[in-house]
């Protein structure tokens, strides 16, 4: 019997939201609404040139929230290697590379033994075929979702990002590894936008698909009362773990 994929106990830890906003400010008020309801914080790249960055990460860890880097790097071997390698040092949770094969292999080697779970992203999930397309790849966009979650896998990530949609159940079958982290962005509350997402899905679908966390930005941080309407996914995505126990 396969192990079971090493997922935290409570499942509004599998939550992750994205701080897309523009200011420091904006995203200092929202991590304090959010608090006791979500603790798992996307930074990217809306903050990550903004003055005050670097205090309000120092923060965010010292208060114990999980922090998701989404720095998505992209560059020469020994660049990542050494951004990895600082990541690491700050005491994040999850960072994101792209899914060459050079930059996740080199990738992990910066991370070493700490504790930091390297990601790799498939596909963006703004991209469909025609986008694709544009870019020059000649694959569909199921056929590169799979190639690379394979190359993740060999190179040593942690983890992928895919789409709901890209049924992650069949992306660890098809990487021939079963302890394959997949967080989902591109997921929407059934009635709410897709937005600039071409593969959402719901929390309750993507959680049956086997997605172990989720990522959700503008349904929460653009809510009324984001606290609320977080909690309202997490209870979402209890019920449907409850029918969906990771094997």
């Amino acid at each position: 019997m396969t192990a079971p994929r090493n997922l935290p106990q409570k499942i509004e830890d599998r939550l992750i939201v994205a701080l897309d906003v523009p200011s420091i400010r904006e995203a200092r008020e929202l991590a304090a609404r959010l608090d006791g309801v979500a603790g798992f914080l996307k930074l990217g790249l809306w903050l990550l040139f903004a003055e005050g960055f670097d205090g309000l990460l120092a923060e965010l860890l010292r208060q114990g929230k999980k922090i998701f880097l989404d720095a998505k790097m992209f560059d020469i071997g020994e660049t990542v290697k050494e951004g990895v390698r600082r990541a690491a040092e700050r005491g994040v949770s999850f960072l994101t590379v792209h899914g060459d094969g050079e930059i996740m292999k080199r990738a992990c080697e910066g991370r070493a033994d700490s504790g930091l779970k390297i990601f790799a992203i498939t596909v963006l999930t703004s991209l469909g075929e025609e986008g694709l397309e544009d870019l020059g790849s000649q694959a569909s966009v199921a056929e590169l979702v799979r190639r690379r979650a394979r190359l993740a896998a060999l190179c040593g990530c942690d983890g992928i990002i895919a789409a709901p949609r890209d049924n992650p159940d069949e992306l660890r079958r098809l990487a021939g590894s079963p302890q394959l982290l997949v967080a989902t962005p591109g997921v929407r509350p059934a009635g709410t936008r897709s937005d600039d997402h071409k593969r959402a899905a719901t929390p309750a679908e993507a959680i049956a698909a086997g997605a172990d966390y989720l990522i959700v930005g503008r349904p929460i941080i653009r809510s009324a009362d984001p606290a609320q309407a977080a909690a309202r996914i997490i209870e979402e995505m209890r019920r449907a773990a409850e029918g969906n126990a990771p094997q």
